[in-house]
C-alpha cells in the first residue's frame, strides 16, 4: 500500500481516511465470519436439542447466541458502511491530488521539448489510468480484511480438529499464488490491449470533437464512425476477454471453496454443532479471499495505468512562478534592436511564418530564428524566462469551458474584478459583458459559447493585457471586427500601451492596427538572416 500512497502523494488526512477504511473493512470481515459460524453452530445445536426432546429444549440457552448474532449483524452493517465511506473518500481525495499535481507538471512543460502527447492522450492518462489506481485504493482495505477473515476462519476451523485446520491453512496459503498466476495468464494481455485501445479512442474522439462543426457541415459523420469503429471493436474485444477471465476466476474460487469444505468435512471428528461451525468458517475464509481475487484481477489494469502515468511522473515539477511582471528585456531581430516599450510590426505574405515567430517568442514552439532576448538566442532561453516577458493573444483564441472570469484569471490567478473590467474596457468588450445576465460569472460553455469569433479574440486580448508582461504579442487582433469597433479598439489599446510602457510585436494584414507600430520587419528578411 505504501508505494501506492507515495505515488498519489496523499496528505495525512487522506492516509487517515484510507486507514479508517481498512480498519472498518477488517471489522466487517471478522463480524461476517463470526456471524456465519455462530449461526451454523446455533442452528445445528437448536435442531439437535429439538430432536432430543422437551427437556433438552428447555435446557438449551438460545438467548446469548441470539443476542450475539444480532450484535454481529449490526456491527457488520455499520463497519461496511464505514468502509465504503472512508475508503471511497480517501481514494477520491488522493486521486484528485494526484491528478492536480500531474496536470500542473504537464501544463508547466516547455512546449518546445515537451513529450509529444495529444489532448486526448493526456486526458486518457489523467482520467482513465488514474481511475485504475483509484479502484485499487478502494479495494485495498478489502484485501486487508481478507487476511483477517482467513485467520479468523482458520482459528474457528481448528475447533473441529488440528488436521482440518492444517489442510485449510495450506489451501489458504496456496490460494494467493494460484490467483496471481491465473490472473497473469488471463488478464495481462487483454488489460494492455484495453488500455492502448482506450487511449487511442480518446485521442481520436478529442480530435474529432474539435472538428465537429466541419464534420456535420460536410456530412462526414459516417466516415468518422467508420474510423472509430475498429478501435471501439478492439476495446470491446479486450473487455470481453477480461470479463471471461473474471468469470473463470470466480468459478475457480467457488470450486476451491467447495474443496476446502469437503476437506474439513472428511477429516473432522468433532460433534455436529462444532462441525457445522467449522464448515461454515472454512467456506467463509475461502470466500473472503474473493476480495483478494478481485484486486489481483485488476492488477494488470493497474500496472498498465502505472506504466502510462510514469511518463507524467517523470516530468519536471512545475516551476515556482514569480511576480506577474518583471523587468523588460531588450529584443534583437537580426540587426534590429528593440528597447523595452518599442512597437514592431512583422509583415509578410500569408504562410510566410509570421505566426510561428510570435509563437516562438511566447515559448510555444522551437524555431531557429535570429532573435535574441537580452543578448541570448531565443532557442537558449528557458520557457519560464519567455513566459515572464511575453503575453500572446493568438489568432485562434482558445477558451476555457467556464465563466468569463475563469478565462480572464488564466492570465493572472487572483486578479480582482476591477482589473478585469479595465482590461475588458481596453478590449472594447466591457459593454457586451455588462449586458450579460451574470456579467463576469456568465458561463461560456465549450469553444466560447455565447461569444462570436471577434468577441473571443477581444476576450483573449483582455486576458493578455491582464497578464501584465513587458511585451504584448498580437496576432491579427482585429480580424472579424467591424470598422467602428476596430477603430475604438486600436485607440484604446494605443492609450493603454502609452500608459503602461508595454512593448508590442504585431502581426496584421489589416491597415489600421499597423498604426500602433513605429517600425516594421519583413518576415522574409528575418528568415534569410
Amino acid at each position: 500500500m505504501k508505494p501506492l500512497l507515495d505515488l498519489a502523494g496523499m496528505t495525512r488526512e487522506t492516509r487517515r481516511l484510507v486507514l479508517l477504511g481498512g480498519i472498518s473493512a477488517s471489522v466487517a470481515a471478522l463480524s461476517s465470519i463470526l456471524l456465519l459460524a455462530v449461526s451454523g453452530w446455533f442452528l445445528t445445536g437448536a435442531a439437535i436439542a429439538g430432536v432430543a426432546g422437551p427437556a433438552a429444549v428447555l435446557g438449551f440457552n438460545y438467548l446469548i447466541p441470539s443476542a450475539s448474532i444480532r450484535l454481529l449483524a449490526i456491527l457488520r452493517t455499520v463497519s461496511r458502511y464505514g468502509e465504503r465511506i472512508w475508503s471511497h473518500q480517501g481514494a477520491l481525495l488522493g486521486m484528485a491530488e494526484l491528478r492536480g499535481r500531474l496536470f500542473a507538471r504537464l501544463s508547466a512543460q516547455d512546449s518546445r521539448n515537451a513529450p509529444d502527447m495529444s489532448g486526448g492522450d493526456a486526458s486518457a492518462r489523467l482520467i482513465g489510468d488514474i481511475q485504475a489506481l483509484e479502484d485499487l485504493v478502494v479495494r485495498r482495505p478489502a484485501r486487508q480484511a481478507s487476511v483477517v477473515a482467513a485467520i479468523a476462519g482458520l482459528v474457528l476451523t481448528a475447533m473441529a480438529g488440528w488436521l482440518p485446520a492444517v489442510l485449510l491453512a495450506l489451501m489458504l496459503a496456496a490460494l494467493p499464488f494460484l490467483l496471481r498466476e491465473m490472473a497473469r495468464r488471463l488478464t495481462d494481455r487483454p488489460a494492455h490491449d484495453a488500455a492502448e485501445a482506450l487511449g487511442e479512442l480518446r485521442i481520436r474522439y478529442v480530435d474529432f470533437a474539435g472538428a465537429r462543426s466541419e464534420i456535420a457541415a460536410y456530412g462526414l459523420a459516417d466516415r468518422v464512425t467508420a474510423e472509430l469503429f475498429p478501435i471501439a471493436a478492439r476495446l470491446d474485444a479486450a473487455h470481453a476477454r477480461l470479463f471471461r477471465a473474471e468469470a473463470a476466476m470466480a468459478g475457480f474460487l467457488l470450486g476451491y471453496g467447495a474443496l476446502a469444505v469437503a476437506a474439513v468435512l472428511v477429516t473432522s471428528t468433532a460433534e455436529a454443532p462444532i462441525l457445522a461451525l467449522a464448515l461454515l468458517a472454512a467456506s467463509a475464509a475461502i470466500e473472503a479471499m474473493g476480495s483478494f481475487a478481485r484486486s489481483v484481477f485488476r492488477g494488470a489494469t493497474v500496472r498498465e495505468g502505472l506504466r502510462r502515468i510514469a511518463a507524467l511522473q517523470e516530468l519536471a515539477d512545475a516551476p515556482v512562478q514569480g511576480a506577474a511582471r518583471k523587468e523588460a528585456a531588450t529584443l534583437k531581430f537580426g540587426d534590429m534592436v528593440l528597447e523595452p516599450g518599442a512597437r514592431l510590426a512583422i509583415t509578410g505574405i500569408s504562410g510566410s511564418g509570421k505566426t510561428m515567430v510570435l509563437e516562438a517568442l511566447a515559448g510555444m514552439r522551437a524555431l531557429q530564428v535570429p532573435v535574441e532576448l537580452d543578448g541570448q538566442l531565443l532557442a537558449l532561453c528557458s520557457a519560464d524566462a519567455l513566459c515572464m516577458q511575453f503575453a500572446l493573444s493568438p489568432q485562434d483564441a482558445p477558451m476555457l469551458a467556464g465563466t468569463i472570469a475563469d478565462n480572464l484569471r488564466l492570465a493572472r490567478p487572483g486578479v480582482d474584478d476591477d482589473a478585469m473590467w479595465r482590461a475588458l474596457e481596453v478590449a472594447q468588450l466591457a459593454d457586451r459583458i455588462s449586458r450579460a445576465p451574470e456579467k463576469l460569472e456568465t458561463r461560456l460553455g465549450e469553444a466560447g459559447g455565447i461569444l462570436s469569433g471577434g468577441e473571443r479574440k477581444r476576450l483573449s486580448l483582455a486576458r493578455a493585457i491582464l497578464a501584465g508582461r513587458p511585451w504584448l504579442l498580437l496576432d491579427e487582433p482585429t480580424e472579424g471586427l467591424d470598422p467602428e469597433t476596430e477603430q475604438a479598439l486600436i485607440a484604446a489599446l494605443g492609450r493603454w500601451l502609452d500608459e503602461t510602457g508595454t512593448g508590442l510585436i504585431l502581426v496584421s494584414h489589416r491597415r489600421h492596427p499597423l498604426s500602433l507600430t513605429r517600425r516594421a520587419l519583413e518576415i522574409g528578411k528575418l528568415v534569410r538572416l
